[in-house]
């Protein structure tokens, strides 16, 4: 073989080196991609009128106006109560005061999407090692476009929605009941995913078993 060969030639042998350290600067100096970190992982920053705090109990309570942050977590209510674990994870409950007809708030981004969900209920609980939130008592949550446009709505006794696997749940209750619904089911309405615009609002058909088939066919 021929010794001016590329791995025997010294001035090739300099070339390679030269060519492997610039392609490892380039490595080191380029800018990796970095999702962005979850809402657990953010400070909680809360705002309020009035504030108490228990530190043998590591337990924080807001009241008044309660405007609570994480992230793109956003979380309304009358009383807020902060706990935080051992392990430095927060836990945040959102309740209204008494005989109010206002009901706690909740809002949460979705990652990678233009796209939010949000919620009402008398209670929410958020659970920061878990990202879950639950909302308890009348409940509805939302998926939104943007910040305006309804894509899906679930309204039920108690939804979780886990906002690491954007998967949440609902359970019927008393406390949704209505003359259309007496038995308080959960009810849902889900817009296609086809990109067709969502179904027009409104107040959900009332449902009862049919007694027969009523009319005459048409030819």
């Amino acid at each position: 073989m021929n010794e001016t060969s590329f791995f025997h030639g010294p001035h090739r042998t300099r070339a390679f080196l030269a060519a492997m350290l610039a392609a490892l600067a380039c490595a080191t100096l380029s800018p990796r991609a970095h999702a962005e970190r979850a809402d657990r992982d953010k400070p909680l920053n809360i705002e309020a009128d009035n504030m108490t705090y228990d530190d043998l109990k590591q337990l924080t309570i807001f009241t008044g106006h309660v405007v609570a942050t994480k992230g793109t977590i956003v979380i309304r209510a009358d009383r807020v109560a902060v706990h935080q674990d051992p392990e430095g994870y927060q836990y945040a409950t959102g309740t209204m005061n008494k005989g109010s007809t206002d009901l706690a708030y909740f809002r949460q981004k979705r990652d990678g999407v233009d796209e939010y969900i949000d919620g009402t209920a008398e209670k929410i609980d958020y659970d920061g090692k878990q990202d879950l939130t639950t909302l308890t008592t009348n409940a509805t949550v939302r998926r939104l476009q943007g910040l305006s446009t309804v894509m899906d709505t679930v309204h039920g006794s108690v939804i979780t929605y886990d906002g690491q696997t954007d998967f949440y749940t609902a359970k019927a209750g008393k406390d949704v009941a209505s003359p259309g619904n007496p038995t308080g089911r959960v009810r849902a309405m889900l817009a296609p995913r086809n990109g067709a615009p969502p179904p027009l609002g409104g107040a959900s058909a009332t449902l009862a078993p049919a007694a027969g088939i009523q009319g005459t066919p048409q030819q």
